[in-house]
């Protein structure tokens, strides 16, 4: 649905796109990101008690992701994006005022419920906004380098928590963190947002942009996106499909580190590999103008590639096997891009949102998933053997789009039409 079918004049687009590089770059400028396990270590918890606030974080996102989704789209999606940095903030607050166990339970809770905020609510208003002013073409694109921003915002924050942990320890590094999101908040407040703020304006605004469904309620958002999600198949299969695409490489990213330290290295040169791996993630984010330009079968090949890369470089068992994984980190960066893309281009309605959020909670149940199965097999036959196994469904999926794409050319073929193939 297009809202407005002239395009607007550019600077529009580029002050929602430099407030969406902003807050992408500072909601990722966190300090405590590299140094929370240890901050969790030097407090006295175990191994045990470290993995169970990892369980907790992850499921309060599921629980809250969808729930979060519906209220984006039934009040202001804008608020939203405020109010999560700050509960995030309030987080990290807690972890190096009152370090100890419930701290950090209660500071894990707070984050999950600030991604949970932002998750579904985010691309919303962005591919909503960019409708509304004729260029949604080029949502992909922009998606792409926003995520290149969060992860700027990553290294940024891996190069100054060292120096900031030995000048003033966890409170100066916790201290940083909560300006950067405080900051975030701030940014966010620069967002356009072009429709009701609540239900109650909606029923009353007389904005050409509120329709009948724009004055549904929380509820009624959630089943109308459910809904949305569960009957219309094109909308089923783009949710599943960043599902899959986003939940296996996001997942494999925790053990890069234990992969880095199979192949000999010293502890100390294992950042300088994951680095091959960041660069990666950036370079496949800017490729996304170049990907949208990929058929069905072209976005099955780029799947392919992730799978192979990601086998191959982790079953080298050698330092330049991380060269293949930086590809097939960026090939899967690309992947979850288009993906969302196509989600969004699939979605009609207000409940937009909700539908985002719904991908996100399928993402976080696979990333479980994906969790339990790569300690099984590592368990029993190492961290290599393990990546190699989880990098299968995406071939799997690869294979599952050429069938798909190849049924419509027999047919054709059968009743004597010419073929064509769909792009994806």
């Amino acid at each position: 649905m297009t809202l407005i079918a002239a395009r607007v004049p550019d600077p529009a687009v580029r002050r929602l796109t430099a407030t969406l590089y902003g807050y992408a770059f500072l909601s990722d400028l966190v300090l405590l990101y590299p140094v929370y396990a240890l901050l969790f270590a030097d407090t006295g918890l175990s191994v045990g008690q470290i993995s169970s606030l990892f369980v907790l974080w992850s499921a309060a996102a599921i629980l809250l992701e969808v729930p979060s989704g519906a209220w984006a789209d039934a009040v202001s999606r804008r608020l939203l994006l405020r109010l999560a940095p700050l509960v995030t903030a309030a987080g990290f607050a807690l972890w190096v005022l009152f370090p100890s166990y419930p701290s950090f339970a209660i500071g894990f809770l707070l984050w999950g419920a600030g991604g949970a905020l932002v998750s579904g609510a985010l691309e919303a208003l962005v591919f909503t906004e960019l409708d509304r002013l004729g260029a949604a073409d080029r949502y992909a694109r922009i998606l792409g380098r926003a995520r290149t921003a969060g992860v700027l915002g990553v290294l940024v924050s891996g190069g100054l928590a060292g120096p900031a942990l030995a000048a003033g320890g966890y409170p100066a590094v916790g201290a940083a963190s909560v300006l950067a999101c405080v900051l975030a908040a701030g940014v966010a407040a620069r967002f356009p947002e072009h429709r009701p703020p609540t239900a109650v304006a909606a029923r009353t605004s007389a904005a050409p942009e509120a329709d009948d469904a724009d004055e549904l309620g929380w509820w009624d958002m959630l089943r109308a996106g459910v809904t949305q999600a569960r009957t219309h198949p094109p909308v089923r299969a783009a949710v599943l499909l960043v599902a899959v695409v986003t939940a296996d490489w996001g997942a494999l990213d925790e053990y890069t580190p234990l992969l880095a330290r199979d192949t000999g290295i010293g502890a100390q040169a294992v950042p300088l590999l994951l680095l091959l791996l960041w660069a990666g993630v950036t370079v496949g984010g800017l490729l996304a103008p170049a990907g949208e330009r990929l058929t069905g079968r072209g976005y099955a090949g780029l799947l392919a590639v992730v799978a192979v890369a990601l086998a191959g470089g982790a079953l080298v068992a050698h330092p330049a096997g991380f060269l293949l994984l930086g590809v097939a980190f960026g090939a899967a960066q690309l992947a979850t891009v288009l993906a969302d893309a196509r989600l969004q281009a699939s979605i009609t309605g207000s409940s937009r949102a909700t539908v985002t959020s719904l991908a996100g909670m399928a993402t976080d149940v696979l990333v479980i998933v994906t969790y339990v199965g790569y300690g099984l097999v590592s368990t029993v036959a190492g961290n290599a053997v393990a990546f190699a196994v989880v990098a299968g469904p995406y071939l799997i999926v690869a294979l599952a789009l050429l069938a798909r794409h190849r049924r419509p050319v027999v047919s054709a073929r059968r009743r004597g039409r010419p073929t064509g193939h769909p792009h994806g």
